[in-house]
Parts: structure tokens; sequence; C-alpha cells
């Protein structure tokens, strides 16, 4: 397994246990090939991070155009992200929006 396959295992891992809501111990209880440990590393290593490194996480998302206008009159922007959409407007923060972006795409 490559550095970036292993990387990609543990952001979803990691995805998986946060949005489990249950404890380390419990969750690897149902996870049989994690080891508690393991999990507590790799928690740790992205603490103040998403589940990967923000400079190795810069992709392309794929974009879908409808024939309904995703810009309408008031200049509103609509972005898509799996289920979820995000109506942005002029004045918005773009590190906020980066920031929800990237939760989204880590969860849907």
């Amino acid at each position: 397994m490559t550095k970036a396959e292993r990387q990609a295992l543990w952001a979803t891992r990691i995805a998986e246990y946060k949005k489990s809501g249950q404890s380390v111990r419990k969750w690897c209880s149902s996870h049989e090939e994690v080891n508690p440990k393991q999990l507590w590393y790799w928690l740790q290593k992205y603490k103040n991070q998403d589940a990967v490194s923000p400079g190795k996480s810069d992709q392309w998302l794929p974009v879908k155009i409808t024939e309904q206008a995703s810009i309408e009159q008031d200049h509103t922007l609509l972005v898509n992200v799996g289920s979820a959409s995000i109506e942005v407007k002029p004045g918005f923060d773009p590190a906020l929006l980066s920031q929800v972006i990237r939760v989204l795409v880590s969860l849907c």
C-alpha cells in the first residue's frame, strides 16, 4: 500500500469514526481491523487538520452544469457538494467556503 493509499484509507476511517459519535474503543470493537492505538495515532496526526494534509488535498471536483442557471439575477451562485447545496453571495468569505466544502467532501 502506498503512502497516499494509506492516508486515504485513514481519512475514510477517521471520517467514519467521527460521524459515528462513538468512543474510540466502541468504534474499534465494531471495526476489528482497526486497533484503538492506531486510531488514536491517526487522530493525533491530523488533530488540527482535515483528514488529509492541506497541500496534498487540493484536487479538482467535477462540475455539473444544468440547464437551470446556477447564477441567478441577484448574483447568487449555487454550489452542490454531494447532496448538500450552498448558496454563495457577493461578499462571501472564501476561507470559510473552502473549509465548508472540505468538510462536505469528507462526509459525502
